[in-house]
């Protein structure tokens, strides 16, 4: 299985003259330095010229994409990096393009890879937990988002200016909506040293769960200065990845030695679960939990007012003629339905609330035309807006967003809106239709 990640291709001259003619990118970012290239994506740091901001811009060229057919996996990449707020995950802060790239605007992390800091030498048993907790609690934290990273390796893990880990380049994740009916993904990827026994098998996978063996890869980077697994012969490396076998350095303490084993198990079914992880006590040892709300996560509120829609917000709205995908298509995780009402939007909204209730579905905010419903176990948000359409009639926008793809959907149309019928406008012959 070849080897799946960004080679350089081009000198940091040739790089360098490739973004000359934008120096100043849209006026708003003023490029510095070259921090590294791949096969289609140049890496820059940058300064927002306004706010002084350092940045890290990755520039990729549309027609490598193109040519390479990775257009898919690009706005994939978007996507995710778009549902993921956590302290320990690269914050993606906007996307910019022009005709010949698509620019990634990144937090900057100062401290830069892992990787480099692991080569001057290992680390402690107490410094490798503690980035380990960190990596967890990433990791974790795209999971219950519905992402799998599938190249967890210290070379994708960067460090901030206060040395904490955070985790980047998610070209190579998956979603829950690429995974086949089998329940499991299909997709050969990673890198060789950091490979799970069950992709090398070539019978599909858990995302979870590769997730999980190349965390131990990590840690035990991390803990001995070097790879479990580890031959020049590709082919010997991959039996005893598929066989588990390795060694641990002579100073790993018991416990280590234990949990290691547990993360490093080739068997998927019996390795251990992220909920077990965080339960250990090795891992436990000075742990603590970040929790997180559907507000990490939440759609951006829009202003309302109570003029009435002009004629292109209308036409925006009917169906047929939505326009959000040509300023959003990377929300794709975003499902809209819309209706028209003659009701009142207090009463609307009292609705709402009322049948969320008494679907266990929790009231998050209430806004004046406005309504924020989430799952118990804040897998899905609905958020729901309205807008004036005349002086008696008020379109209804209702937004859902899944980290469970299915979720908000059998929510809102099996439960919530069959509920709301009796306030859904029913237009007369030659009236305006009573469903956008």
């Amino acid at each position: 299985m070849p080897e799946i990640e960004d080679t350089a291709s081009s000198s940091t001259a040739t790089d360098s003259s490739e973004i000359s003619s934008e120096i100043t990118l849209f006026g708003k970012y003023e490029i510095g330095k070259l921090l590294g290239c791949g096969a289609f994506a140049k890496v820059y740091h940058a300064r927002n010229v306004r706010t002084g901001q350092s940045v890290a811009i990755k520039a990729v060229s549309k027609q490598k994409v193109v040519k390479g057919g990775f257009m898919a996996q690009v706005k994939r990449e978007i996507a995710i990096m778009r549902r993921l707020h956590h302290p320990n995950i690269v914050k993606l802060i906007e996307v910019l393009a022009t005709k010949t790239k698509i620019y990634f605007v990144m937090e900057f992390a100062k401290g830069g890879e892992l990787f480099t800091r692991i080569a001057r030498g290992r680390f402690s048993e107490d410094l490798s937990r503690r980035y380990f907790q960190q990596l967890i609690s990433a990791v974790g934290f795209c999971h219950s988002r519905g992402v799998f990273h599938r190249d967890l390796k210290p070379e994708n893990l960067l460090l901030d200016e206060n040395w904490n880990l955070k985790v980047s380049d998610f070209g190579l994740s998956a979603v829950t909506d690429q995974v086949r009916p089998d329940g499991l993904l299909h997709t050969l990827c990673g890198t060789p040293a950091y490979v799970a026994p069950e992709i090398l098998a070539k019978k599909g996978y858990d995302g979870a769960k590769v997730d999980v063996w190349s965390c131990g890869i990590v840690l035990y980077v991390l803990h001995a200065g070097y790879l479990p697994f580890n031959d020049p012969n590709l082919m010997v490396m991959y039996r005893r990845i598929y066989k588990g076998e390795f060694r641990f350095p002579k100073w790993t303490s018991p416990d280590l030695r234990r949990f290691l084993g547990r993360l490093l198990d080739p068997n998927p079914e019996t390795r251990i679960t992220l909920d077990e992880i965080i339960n250990d006590p090795w891992f436990k040892k000075g742990y603590k939990e970040i929790k997180f709300n559907s507000e990490d996560f939440e759609m951006k509120e829009e202003n309302q007012s109570n003029k009435c829609l002009n004629a292109f917000d209308i036409i925006s709205f009917s169906s047929g003629f939505d326009l959000s995908n040509l300023f959003n298509e990377a929300d794709f995780w975003v499902r809209r339905d819309r209706f028209i009402s003659g009701e009142k939007p207090e009463r609307i909204l009292g609705r709402i609330e009322e049948v969320g209730r008494t679907e266990d579905v929790k009231v998050r905010k209430r806004k004046e035309r406005g309504i924020r419903l989430e799952g118990q176990s804040s897998n899905f948000v609905i958020a729901v807006d309205i807008h004036q359409l005349t002086e008696k009639l008020v379109v209804v926008e209702v937004r859902r967003r899944e980290m469970n793809v299915g979720s908000s959907g059998e929510i809102w149309k099996d439960k919530l809106r069959p509920k709301l019928s009796d306030l859904i406008y029913k237009a007369e012959a030659g009236q305006v239709s009573d469903n956008l």
